[in-house]
């Protein structure tokens, strides 16, 4: 059964060349069938009992699934899980073919190795040792559709309603160092709409422009307030962060401007509401500008991330820091570990991959990441799944 399964490297080749991009462009965005399916043949290979789960939820879009693969029964075990999808790339930046892995000073190079295909091969390799029968607590294995664009994956299996794993591992890429705890996001745009005019009469138009300085003022304002009423040291940025990140407005300079749009990026302390914020600051916009004429539009970017934190205390953060040999710590960018932990699992966040060569050109794992996190999951396994206590 196990002759079915690849080698460890041929698998990292397999899903390098299998693309799946996701993004919110739909010229971009691709499906992820033949990264799930490869990894259903796999697993179905070593013995687990496999759930191939459509997503997509337009007609036109790109095919997108989860996978949810069981091994063992009962109630308990351990969680597996990461993405299928990677970012968009940019050919001409790459030395070599971004689907094509490449060996070079002990790393191994291609789209989405480091984030986060890396740690599917990794998982098999340690799952085939291991058999149902041998099992007192089930393992799955959890692979998600979009978690680079719009989090449909994550929302997907959030709303499905199956009970999985009480404990779960997601192999985002953390340098090996277990995470507990994450800040949530939200991108927002905002658009204020005016009266055209000539120039040189004020009177005859109403500038948008104008009003979005006053609604950055406004939003700069309230970002004082924000920090000085949340702060969390265990953070190295310890307070929410108002990113101003793009506007756009006007058409010429003897015209007075019709529209205005602005973009921003807030990341947000854990216990920070998510839609909570989103309409307090579509309030004070709407109350910044009142009586000036000028009207305002909202549309999320991006809908957000909760804000993340497993307790320290909790069984899985504590064995992963014993199998590390180092405390857990935070990172500044999101996962879908707020959406496992609120199916009801303790989550960690740990893989061999590094954040810092996710996201561009020529990303790379190290090999040497390997076999640490091989001891790890085979040891976190044993302890979950072969030998749970009472």
């Amino acid at each position: 059964m196990n002759k079915q399964i690849p080698e460890m490297l041929d698998s990292f080749s397999q899903l390098v060349a299998a693309p799946s991009v996701s993004s919110t462009n739909p010229l971009l965005d691709q499906s992820n069938r033949d990264v799930v399916e490869l990894l259903a043949g796999w697993l179905e290979g070593i013995g687990f009992k496999v759930e191939l789960l459509p997503i997509t939820t337009e007609a036109a879009a790109p095919e997108k699934f989860n996978l949810i693969a069981c091994l063992g029964e009962g109630k308990g075990g351990l969680v597996l899980s990461g993405h299928t999808d990677t970012v968009p790339y940019s050919a001409d930046a790459w030395h070599q073919d971004p689907f094509k892995l490449t060996e070079q000073e002990d790393r191994i190079h291609g789209l989405g190795i480091c984030d986060m295909k890396c740690f599917f091969p990794i998982v098999l390799e340690v799952a085939r040792q291991f058999n149902a029968s041998e099992l007192r607590q089930p393992l799955y294995v959890l692979a998600t559709a979009d978690e680079e664009s719009t989090m449909s994956g994550a929302r997907a299996l959030a709303a499905y309603g199956k009970s999985l794993g009480r404990h779960a591992l997601i192999g985002e890429p953390t340098g090996l160092m277990p995470v507990y705890m994450h800040k949530g996001i939200l991108m927002e745009s905002i658009k204020i709409k005016g009266q055209a005019g000539h120039s040189s009469n004020p009177a005859l138009g109403n500038s948008a422009l104008e009003g979005m300085h006053t609604v950055i003022g406004a939003i700069m304002a309230w970002r004082e307030e924000l920090q000085k009423q949340f702060r969390d040291t265990r953070f190295s940025v310890p307070e929410p962060t108002i990113n101003f990140g793009t506007i756009r407005g006007g058409d010429n300079p003897n015209r007075i401007c019709a529209e205005c749009e602005l973009t921003i990026d807030l990341r947000l302390m854990p216990e920070m509401d998510l839609e909570i914020i989103r309409a307090d600051l579509r309030t004070l916009v709407s109350d910044s500008i009142a009586g000036s004429g000028l009207s305002a539009e909202y549309n999320s970017v991006f809908d957000g991330i909760p804000g993340f934190e497993t307790d320290t205390n909790s069984e899985v953060i504590r064995i992963a820091e014993r199998l590390c040999g180092r405390e857990s710590g935070t990172v500044a960018f999101g996962t879908e570990g707020p959406y496992l932990n609120a199916m009801g699992m303790d989550t960690v966040v740990l893989g061999p991959g590094d954040i810092d060569q996710a996201h561009q050109a020529n990303e790379y794992l190290s090999l040497q990441k390997i076999p640490p996190m091989l001891d790890i999951l085979t040891k976190m396994i044993a302890h979950f799944c072969v030998q749970p206590a009472d």
